[in-house]
């Protein structure tokens, strides 16, 4: 007799189940569960819902449920198109570093074009603004202009001296939430302050290069004792789009797909069209050259590392 569960834990093909009943079984793919149709490096993901059938303390996964949303970016295993950092979830918490290390432009458009696609909100979380200068609070200050003219929430907060917090913990109350964001911008310390106790492992970023190291090897779910749960995963270097044919990228950046509706031809991809009030926007400074910067390094392959 098969039962339901969500996957709480993924660790490469073993994972952890809470059952509808709140026990928690470690599992395994049953072997004859189709695959074949599943172009993911993880054909299971924290936050899925399945089938599964108990044998004691063990259990076997029969069947991955529908998924409601999921966090997806392109793998690095390129015989394979997808890697899902989480599914069924009811936002996601992008940590931003203005420095320390550095969060690019073409990282953050990445990742909401990827979740628009998906129908995953985002809230941009900004840490660490304890460490950073009068240049480094300019440039935030134009991150934030552009992204909360497009809906996006922002909240400023330095996770390692409980600035902010508050606020995040009214974001994540009573909802399913996944966290992620390059290794060192802080997304581990942020999950210790909100819920102490969870003592997730956190390192220092490196000095030589001011980039992160991987402390959470692994994507796991953790319950908040306000009401909630919260999805750990680990730090991404790069964020690379799949599953998003060319034509309808610009669908997914917001201040993009809304100027596009002056274009002179309908199909237009703003790169050398005339007529194109996409292009025109970005000179006349209502849309983001960051952004469409982006927008183009997309379509043009132009940044192959996905920064």
């Amino acid at each position: 007799m098969s039962n339901t569960a969500t996957i709480i834990r993924s660790t490469g093909m073993q994972y952890t189940l809470r059952t509808d009943d709140g026990e928690v079984l470690t599992a395994h793919i049953k072997g004859k569960m189709r695959l074949e149709d599943i172009r993911s490096t993880n054909p299971l993901a924290v936050g899925d819902r399945v089938l599964y059938e108990a044998d004691g303390d063990e259990a076997a996964v029969t069947e991955l449920l529908p998924r409601r949303n999921c966090v997806v970016r392109r793998a690095t295993n390129l015989s394979k198109e997808t890697h899902v950092l989480a599914a069924n979830v009811d936002q996601a918490l992008l940590v931003v570093t203005i420095n320390y290390p550095v969060t690019t432009a073409v990282f953050i458009d990445r990742f909401l074009a990827s979740a628009e696609a998906y129908d995953v909100p985002v809230v941009l979380v900004f840490n660490k603004m304890d460490r950073y200068d009068l240049a480094h609070l300019d440039e935030l200050a134009k991150f934030k202009e552009a992204y909360i003219r497009m809906g996006y929430p922002t909240i400023e907060i330095a996770a390692k001296h409980d600035l902010g917090l508050e606020q995040v913990r009214d974001v994540l109350k009573d909802k399913v939430s996944v966290v992620a964001g390059h290794s060192g911008v802080g997304k581990s310390t942020l999950i210790n302050h909100i819920q102490p106790g969870l003592n997730l492992r956190t390192d220092e970023i490196s000095d030589a290069n001011r980039t992160g190291k991987h402390t959470t090897t692994y994507a796991e779910m953790h319950p908040f004792d306000f009401g909630g749960y919260i999805i750990d995963t680990p730090g991404i270097r790069g964020f690379g789009l799949t599953g998003i044919p060319d034509a309808e990228v610009g669908h997914y950046f917001r201040d993009i797909f809304a100027a596009s509706a002056d274009c002179k031809y309908p199909n237009c991809r703003h790169l050398r069209e005339p007529g194109c009030a996409v292009k025109q926007a970005v000179d006349e400074e209502r849309i983001a050259r960051s952004r469409y910067h982006s927008y183009v390094s997309i379509l043009t392959g132009s940044d192959a590392k996905y920064r």
